[in-house]
Protein backbone atom coordinates (compact mmCIF):
# COMPACT_ATOMS: atom_id res chain seq x y z
CA UNK A 1 0.00 0.00 0.00
CA UNK A 2 2.82 2.41 0.84
CA UNK A 3 4.52 1.75 -2.51
CA UNK A 4 1.29 2.15 -4.43
CA UNK A 5 0.24 5.35 -2.63
CA UNK A 6 3.27 7.50 -1.93
CA UNK A 7 1.38 10.28 -0.24
CA UNK A 8 -0.23 9.64 3.10
CA UNK A 9 -4.00 9.11 2.93
CA UNK A 10 -6.28 8.88 5.90
CA UNK A 11 -8.92 6.12 5.80
CA UNK A 12 -12.46 7.34 5.24
CA UNK A 13 -15.48 5.70 6.83
CA UNK A 14 -18.96 5.64 5.34
CA UNK A 15 -22.28 5.12 7.06
CA UNK A 16 -25.67 4.17 5.74
CA UNK A 17 -26.59 7.87 5.71
CA UNK A 18 -24.33 8.27 2.69
CA UNK A 19 -27.10 6.69 0.63
CA UNK A 20 -28.88 10.06 0.66
CA UNK A 21 -26.27 11.39 -1.77
CA UNK A 22 -26.61 8.49 -4.17
CA UNK A 23 -29.26 7.63 -6.69
CA UNK A 24 -28.46 4.19 -8.16
CA UNK A 25 -27.31 2.56 -4.91
CA UNK A 26 -30.33 3.81 -2.99
CA UNK A 27 -32.65 2.57 -5.75
CA UNK A 28 -31.05 -0.90 -5.76
CA UNK A 29 -31.24 -1.13 -1.97
CA UNK A 30 -34.89 -0.11 -1.97
CA UNK A 31 -35.87 -2.60 -4.69
CA UNK A 32 -34.06 -5.53 -3.05
CA UNK A 33 -35.56 -4.65 0.33
CA UNK A 34 -38.98 -4.63 -1.31
CA UNK A 35 -38.48 -8.03 -2.95
CA UNK A 36 -37.17 -9.60 0.27
CA UNK A 37 -40.14 -8.15 2.16
CA UNK A 38 -42.49 -9.75 -0.36
CA UNK A 39 -40.65 -13.08 -0.38
CA UNK A 40 -40.90 -13.48 3.39
CA UNK A 41 -44.35 -11.96 3.90
CA UNK A 42 -46.19 -13.84 1.16
CA UNK A 43 -45.15 -17.24 2.46
CA UNK A 44 -48.01 -17.18 4.94
CA UNK A 45 -50.48 -17.02 2.03
CA UNK A 46 -49.19 -20.40 0.86
CA UNK A 47 -48.66 -22.15 4.20
CA UNK A 48 -52.21 -21.35 5.35
CA UNK A 49 -53.62 -23.58 2.60
CA UNK A 50 -51.51 -26.47 3.87
CA UNK A 51 -53.44 -26.65 7.14
CA UNK A 52 -56.36 -28.14 5.22
CA UNK A 53 -54.42 -31.36 4.63
CA UNK A 54 -52.83 -31.66 8.04
CA UNK A 55 -53.25 -29.76 11.29
CA UNK A 56 -49.92 -31.01 12.55
CA UNK A 57 -47.43 -28.21 13.20
CA UNK A 58 -44.47 -30.30 12.05
CA UNK A 59 -46.04 -30.97 8.64
CA UNK A 60 -45.95 -27.29 7.70
CA UNK A 61 -42.58 -26.79 9.35
CA UNK A 62 -40.81 -29.63 7.57
CA UNK A 63 -42.45 -28.71 4.27
CA UNK A 64 -41.05 -25.19 4.55
CA UNK A 65 -37.63 -26.60 5.37
CA UNK A 66 -37.72 -28.95 2.37
CA UNK A 67 -38.87 -26.23 -0.03
CA UNK A 68 -36.18 -23.92 1.37
CA UNK A 69 -33.49 -26.51 0.64
CA UNK A 70 -34.87 -27.06 -2.87
CA UNK A 71 -34.93 -23.29 -3.44
CA UNK A 72 -31.27 -23.06 -2.40
CA UNK A 73 -30.33 -25.85 -4.82
CA UNK A 74 -32.36 -24.18 -7.56
CA UNK A 75 -30.52 -20.89 -7.05
CA UNK A 76 -27.09 -22.53 -7.05
CA UNK A 77 -27.79 -24.34 -10.32
CA UNK A 78 -29.38 -21.45 -12.19
CA UNK A 79 -27.95 -18.06 -11.24
CA UNK A 80 -24.50 -18.70 -12.70
CA UNK A 81 -26.01 -19.68 -16.03
CA UNK A 82 -29.03 -17.38 -16.44
CA UNK A 83 -27.91 -14.45 -14.29
CA UNK A 84 -29.07 -12.98 -11.00
CA UNK A 85 -31.60 -10.54 -12.37
CA UNK A 86 -33.22 -13.08 -14.69
CA UNK A 87 -33.78 -15.67 -11.98
CA UNK A 88 -35.00 -13.03 -9.53
CA UNK A 89 -37.51 -11.92 -12.15
CA UNK A 90 -38.61 -15.51 -12.79
CA UNK A 91 -39.09 -16.16 -9.06
CA UNK A 92 -41.18 -13.00 -8.68
CA UNK A 93 -43.36 -13.89 -11.68
CA UNK A 94 -44.10 -17.45 -10.50
CA UNK A 95 -44.72 -16.26 -6.94
CA UNK A 96 -47.14 -13.59 -8.12
CA UNK A 97 -48.99 -15.94 -10.48
CA UNK A 98 -49.37 -18.63 -7.81
CA UNK A 99 -50.66 -16.08 -5.32
CA UNK A 100 -53.16 -14.58 -7.79
CA UNK A 101 -54.48 -18.00 -8.81
CA UNK A 102 -54.98 -19.02 -5.19
CA UNK A 103 -56.63 -15.70 -4.43
CA UNK A 104 -59.11 -15.80 -7.30
CA UNK A 105 -59.73 -19.51 -7.97
CA UNK A 106 -59.42 -21.28 -4.63
CA UNK A 107 -63.15 -22.01 -4.51
CA UNK A 108 -63.15 -23.46 -8.02
CA UNK A 109 -59.96 -25.54 -7.93
CA UNK A 110 -59.52 -29.07 -6.67
CA UNK A 111 -57.62 -29.84 -3.53
CA UNK A 112 -54.65 -31.32 -5.37
CA UNK A 113 -54.32 -28.23 -7.59
CA UNK A 114 -54.43 -25.96 -4.54
CA UNK A 115 -51.73 -28.07 -2.90
CA UNK A 116 -49.49 -27.89 -5.98
CA UNK A 117 -49.91 -24.11 -6.31
CA UNK A 118 -49.18 -23.65 -2.60
CA UNK A 119 -46.00 -25.74 -2.74
CA UNK A 120 -44.79 -24.04 -5.95
CA UNK A 121 -45.55 -20.60 -4.55
CA UNK A 122 -43.78 -21.44 -1.30
CA UNK A 123 -40.76 -22.75 -3.21
CA UNK A 124 -40.32 -19.69 -5.40
CA UNK A 125 -41.13 -17.21 -2.63
CA UNK A 126 -38.24 -18.64 -0.63
CA UNK A 127 -36.06 -18.48 -3.74
CA UNK A 128 -37.10 -14.84 -4.14
CA UNK A 129 -36.10 -14.08 -0.55
CA UNK A 130 -32.75 -15.91 -0.74
CA UNK A 131 -31.78 -14.42 -4.07
CA UNK A 132 -32.67 -10.91 -2.92
CA UNK A 133 -30.23 -11.20 -0.01
CA UNK A 134 -27.58 -12.78 -2.24
CA UNK A 135 -28.08 -10.12 -4.91
CA UNK A 136 -27.76 -7.32 -2.34
CA UNK A 137 -24.32 -8.58 -1.29
CA UNK A 138 -23.04 -8.32 -4.86
CA UNK A 139 -24.65 -5.08 -5.98
CA UNK A 140 -23.91 -2.92 -2.93
CA UNK A 141 -20.44 -1.27 -2.75
CA UNK A 142 -17.93 -2.52 -0.23
CA UNK A 143 -17.83 0.74 1.77
CA UNK A 144 -21.56 0.50 2.62
CA UNK A 145 -22.24 -3.19 2.02
CA UNK A 146 -22.77 -4.07 5.66
CA UNK A 147 -25.25 -1.27 6.32
CA UNK A 148 -27.19 -1.85 3.10
CA UNK A 149 -27.36 -5.57 3.71
CA UNK A 150 -28.68 -4.86 7.20
CA UNK A 151 -31.46 -2.68 5.75
CA UNK A 152 -32.42 -5.42 3.30
CA UNK A 153 -32.55 -8.05 6.06
CA UNK A 154 -34.57 -5.69 8.25
CA UNK A 155 -37.20 -5.45 5.51
CA UNK A 156 -37.31 -9.25 5.40
CA UNK A 157 -37.86 -9.40 9.17
CA UNK A 158 -40.81 -7.01 8.80
CA UNK A 159 -42.33 -9.41 6.27
CA UNK A 160 -41.93 -12.35 8.64
CA UNK A 161 -43.46 -10.30 11.46
CA UNK A 162 -46.57 -9.69 9.34
CA UNK A 163 -47.12 -13.44 9.11
CA UNK A 164 -46.70 -13.86 12.85
CA UNK A 165 -49.25 -11.13 13.57
CA UNK A 166 -51.87 -12.96 11.52
CA UNK A 167 -51.28 -16.11 13.57
CA UNK A 168 -51.78 -14.16 16.78
CA UNK A 169 -55.05 -12.68 15.48
CA UNK A 170 -56.43 -16.10 14.40
CA UNK A 171 -56.21 -15.27 10.69
CA UNK A 172 -57.99 -11.97 11.11
CA UNK A 173 -57.45 -9.84 8.01
CA UNK A 174 -56.01 -12.73 5.99
CA UNK A 175 -57.84 -11.78 2.80
CA UNK A 176 -56.51 -8.22 2.90
CA UNK A 177 -53.02 -9.56 3.63
CA UNK A 178 -53.23 -11.87 0.61
CA UNK A 179 -54.50 -9.11 -1.70
CA UNK A 180 -51.76 -6.67 -0.65
CA UNK A 181 -48.89 -9.11 -1.05
CA UNK A 182 -50.21 -10.47 -4.35
CA UNK A 183 -50.33 -6.89 -5.66
CA UNK A 184 -46.82 -6.23 -4.35
CA UNK A 185 -45.55 -9.38 -6.09
CA UNK A 186 -46.87 -8.11 -9.43
CA UNK A 187 -45.36 -4.68 -8.78
CA UNK A 188 -41.98 -6.19 -7.94
CA UNK A 189 -41.75 -7.64 -11.46
CA UNK A 190 -41.54 -4.11 -12.84
CA UNK A 191 -39.08 -2.99 -10.18
CA UNK A 192 -36.66 -5.87 -10.79
CA UNK A 193 -36.17 -4.68 -14.37
CA UNK A 194 -34.38 -1.60 -12.99
CA UNK A 195 -31.67 -3.65 -11.26
CA UNK A 196 -28.19 -4.13 -12.77
CA UNK A 197 -26.70 -7.53 -13.53
CA UNK A 198 -23.78 -8.67 -11.35
CA UNK A 199 -23.04 -11.93 -13.18
CA UNK A 200 -19.30 -12.31 -13.91
CA UNK A 201 -18.59 -8.73 -12.82
CA UNK A 202 -16.25 -7.46 -10.15
CA UNK A 203 -17.78 -6.30 -6.89
CA UNK A 204 -18.04 -2.50 -6.59
CA UNK A 205 -15.79 -1.06 -3.90
CA UNK A 206 -16.49 2.68 -3.84
CA UNK A 207 -19.66 4.71 -4.11
CA UNK A 208 -18.55 5.89 -7.53
CA UNK A 209 -18.34 2.32 -8.81
CA UNK A 210 -21.75 1.58 -7.32
CA UNK A 211 -23.25 4.59 -9.04
CA UNK A 212 -21.79 3.55 -12.40
CA UNK A 213 -23.83 0.34 -12.49
CA UNK A 214 -26.53 0.43 -15.14
CA UNK A 215 -29.27 -2.01 -15.97
CA UNK A 216 -28.66 -4.13 -19.08
CA UNK A 217 -31.21 -4.12 -21.91
CA UNK A 218 -34.15 -6.48 -21.67
CA UNK A 219 -33.37 -8.32 -24.91
CA UNK A 220 -29.62 -8.69 -25.34
CA UNK A 221 -28.40 -8.67 -28.93
CA UNK A 222 -27.04 -11.98 -30.10
CA UNK A 223 -23.41 -12.02 -31.34
CA UNK A 224 -24.37 -14.06 -34.42
CA UNK A 225 -26.90 -11.49 -35.57
CA UNK A 226 -26.12 -9.64 -38.80
CA UNK A 227 -25.33 -6.02 -37.94
CA UNK A 228 -25.04 -4.66 -41.48
CA UNK A 229 -26.53 -1.20 -42.04
CA UNK A 230 -29.73 -0.76 -43.98
CA UNK A 231 -27.97 1.08 -46.86
CA UNK A 232 -24.63 -0.40 -47.83
CA UNK A 233 -22.21 2.42 -48.64
CA UNK A 234 -19.06 2.04 -50.70
CA UNK A 235 -15.78 3.58 -49.60
CA UNK A 236 -15.07 6.91 -51.35
CA UNK A 237 -12.71 6.71 -54.30
CA UNK A 238 -9.76 9.06 -54.19
CA UNK A 239 -9.91 11.77 -56.86
CA UNK A 240 -6.14 12.13 -57.11
CA UNK A 241 -5.24 8.48 -57.52
CA UNK A 242 -7.85 7.01 -59.81
CA UNK A 243 -8.52 3.32 -60.16
CA UNK A 244 -5.90 1.26 -61.91
CA UNK A 245 -6.80 0.68 -65.56
CA UNK A 246 -5.83 -2.74 -66.88
CA UNK A 247 -3.49 -2.64 -69.90
CA UNK A 248 -5.20 -2.93 -73.18
CA UNK A 249 -4.41 -5.84 -75.45
CA UNK A 250 -2.24 -5.02 -78.42
CA UNK A 251 -3.49 -5.69 -81.88
CA UNK A 252 -1.95 -8.26 -84.29
CA UNK A 253 0.15 -5.72 -86.30
CA UNK A 254 1.89 -4.37 -83.26
CA UNK A 255 2.64 -7.89 -82.06
CA UNK A 256 4.25 -8.84 -85.40
CA UNK A 257 6.47 -5.72 -85.42
CA UNK A 258 7.72 -6.53 -81.92
CA UNK A 259 8.59 -10.08 -82.98
CA UNK A 260 10.56 -8.83 -86.01
CA UNK A 261 12.50 -6.39 -83.83
CA UNK A 262 13.46 -9.14 -81.43
CA UNK A 263 14.73 -11.34 -84.37
CA UNK A 264 16.90 -8.55 -85.70
CA UNK A 265 18.48 -8.00 -82.29
CA UNK A 266 19.24 -11.70 -81.91
CA UNK A 267 20.83 -11.91 -85.40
Amino acid sequence: IDSGYREDRQPSYYSVLELRRTRVIWKNCLILSFTLFIGTGIQYCFTRNLHIYSNNFYFTYFLRVITGALACVFICMSVNHFGRRGMLLLSAIITGLSSLLLLALTQYLRGSVVLVLSVVGLLFSQALAMLSAFFACEVMPTVVRGGCFGLVLAAGCVGMAASSLLDLQNNGGYFLHHVIFASFAVLSVLCIMLLPESKRKSLPDSLKEGESQRRPPLFLSQPDRDNLPLLCTRPPVSEIAGPAVPPQLSDSNTQERENETQREVVS
